[in-house]
């Protein structure tokens, strides 16, 4: 986190490129493939992911629009920085790059993006248990481009993160 946080300014308009060097800092010690684009179809409770083949693609046009539109984040309202965190995670969630990492790959790209608009290191503690059946529903609403029911997980990990630093 310290490493990315350095590397990203509040200035930084994220892309592909550097959502690949993120996995691949985070992850070379540990995976050959850390940083690469998965080649292989995978799933999580019989929903599937976007396609191995079209991951290139995907994240080129993921690039041109979420993160050209919404980063640098600096939006003047808390509502307008949710809505772009909402979106950006939603649909990088769906495309799923990697073989391993891509949750906590976009949370660390929300936490990113949640600086550039000022705010401190998110919380996303309470997205365990219970909570991971709200946050995979609010994935799949994206499907239908419906990034509502994930703009609600993240004004409520955005309250709590000020609440815990006393803000």
């Amino acid at each position: 986190m310290e490493e990315a946080a350095a590397r990203f300014d509040s200035d930084h308009r994220f892309t592909a490129d550097d959502i690949v060097w993120l996995h691949r800092f985070w992850l070379e010690g540990v995976f050959s493939w850390a940083g690469a684009f998965r080649t292989v179809n995978i799933g999580k409770g019989g929903f599937l992911f976007a396609s191995a083949a079209h991951l290139p693609e995907l994240m080129r046009q993921f690039e041109n629009d979420q993160l050209a539109r919404l980063t640098p984040c600096r939006f003047p309202s808390i509502e307008e920085v949710v809505a772009a965190l909402a979106e950006v995670h939603v649909e990088l969630v769906l495309i799923h790059p990697f073989r391993e990492g891509n949750g906590r790959i976009s949370r660390l790209l929300s936490v990113l993006i949640a600086l550039q608009a000022g705010l401190p290191p998110l919380d996303f503690s309470d997205l365990q248990g219970d909570q991971r059946e709200g946050y995979f529903a609010a994935v799949q609403a994206g499907l239908d481009r419906d990034y509502q029911p994930m703009a609600r997980i993240f004004s409520a990990v955005i309250k709590r993160t000020l609440t815990s630093c006393g803000r």
